[in-house]
């Protein structure tokens, strides 16, 4: 192929910050699913030498909250701005 055959790729605006937006969303879902597992099944076990897995749940399922709502309000502002 000569440089002028070649195939550049389509660049979409916005496309990187909606992929940042749904992988925050969708971590935040498995920090609340783990965090429910850790309350839920290793409620009295000390993790790690730190803390009781009620502990760390408790952590898991407030964070894992905290980072949906964000997912969610990045993809809110994305999709009002006209950048995804």
């Amino acid at each position: 192929m000569s440089k002028k055959e070649e195939i550049k790729p389509v660049k979409i605006p916005g496309l990187g910050l909606g992929i940042a937006a749904l992988a925050v969303f969708v971590a935040g879902g498995l920090a609340v699913f783990g965090g429910l597992v850790l309350w839920a099944f290793y409620r009295n076990d000390f993790i790690l030498g730190l803390g009781t897995g009620e502990a760390f749940g408790y952590l898991g399922i407030c964070v894992g909250l905290l980072l949906s709502i964000l997912g969610v309000l990045l993809m809110r502002l994305l999709r009002n701005r006209d950048l995804s």
